[in-house]
């Protein structure tokens, strides 16, 4: 069991004098490989300082079959978080004489009409759409196994030491690449009751917005339970300039395997949809990741300078091939899924977006 969070698990958001565009936003995921489904959670807050065209939250949801529902969460004030630890919500309505912080799950089903409240070890919420009058409820309780480093030594920074600096824009951050989760999903009628399901969690945050991505996601693997994959990359700004970098990273057996730009060379050939190709090349060893979809997928919002806008493309039900050879040759690792997150961003692109680093 993880013993400790993650670097960057607080809130990052500082009040300054001028109030100035910032974002930050929160994943939460569950798998239920038994039906091949997912659920995935995003959070997000811009400019919580107030007083922009911009401010205000959202909650979107990417349910089965990639189905999608969100809502927005016009008044900041409704909103809080932990700088010191992963924590956050937001009310749609604040009760009278009360303020937004966390609450007992009992609390919260019984005083909060509308809103969401997630932690390292829960993720609950309730979401009401006045145009369809459907209704989101869930509520499940997280077991951390893996965050962003070896099990038993101190977590890392996923953008490594350099990001506790203000030299990376947006900064990201996976926060459990892999737990357990137990709980409940109401979703169109149905509710969804599950024990020790694949869960997973990351986050964004910033005053500068990414132009292009494209990411990776899975620890719901046929051939091993205990294996967890997050690969991705994208274009950022350091010190104002541009640069593209992308990672293959995945935990299994208590170990962390990390091929980033640091200590590997890591290449990619990612489509505009429908194949995301990526190759690292360590001191010892090869990891390989393939992932397709012929499924459509869903446009979801994402932050940009002028608040949330359909900006990226996403699918829960993608294929994805792992592999991890020595560089001598030999297979060490190999495992394949039907449930991988596959996501582009900044979309639309004119066509494939390759870097090789042979």
């Amino acid at each position: 069991m993880l013993q400790k969070q993650t670097p960057h698990s607080g809130y990052h958001f500082l009040p300054l004098p001028v109030a100035t565009r910032f974002f930050e936003g929160w994943y939460y995921r569950v798998t239920l490989p038994e039906i091949n489904q997912t659920f995935a959670f995003m959070y997000s807050i811009d400019d919580p300082q107030g007083g922009t065209a911009y401010s205000g939250g959202g909650a979107q949801i990417l349910g089965p079959d990639d189905e999608y529902f969100w809502r927005t969460f016009p008044n900041v004030k409704g909103f809080w978080a932990d700088q010191k630890r992963l924590g956050l919500g937001h009310w749609q309505k604040r009760p009278l004489g009360s303020f937004p912080r966390e609450l007992t799950p009992n609390q919260f089903k019984q005083q909060i009409e509308e809103g969401y409240q997630a932690t390292a070890r829960l993720n609950q919420g309730k979401l009401f759409d006045p145009t369809t009058g459907e209704t989101v409820t869930w509520e499940y309780e997280i077991t951390p196994i893996y965050g962003w480093g070896d099990s038993h030594r101190p977590q890392k920074a996923t953008a490594g030491w350099l990001s506790f600096f203000p030299l990376f824009e947006p900064g990201w951050q996976i926060l459990i690449a892999h737990g357990l989760a137990t709980g409940f999903i109401q979703w169109q009628g149905k509710t969804y009751n599950f024990t020790n399901a694949p869960a997973y969690s990351e986050k964004n945050w910033g005053r500068a917005f990414p132009a292009k991505w494209f990411w990776l996601n899975c620890n719901a693997f046929k051939e091993d339970t205990d294996l967890a994959l997050t690969a991705g990359g994208g274009r950022r700004e350091v010190l104002g300039l541009g640069e593209e970098v992308a990672l293959i990273c995945f935990h299994h057996q208590g170990k962390f395997y990390e091929f980033v730009p640091w200590n590997s060379k890591v290449s990619w050939e990612i489509q505009p949809w429908g194949q995301w190709k990526m190759r690292a090349v360590g001191s010892e060893l090869i990891a390989e990741v393939v992932g397709t979809t012929d499924r459509e997928g869903t446009l979801l919002r994402a932050p940009t300078e002028k608040g949330l806008k359909f900006a990226c493309r996403d699918t829960m039900q993608g294929q994805v091939h792992l592999k991890l050879s020595h560089r001598r040759g030999k297979t060490l690792l190999e495992a394949t899924s039907d449930n991988c997150g596959l996501e582009v961003g900044g979309i639309p692109w004119s066509g494939s977006w390759l870097k090789s680093n042979r």
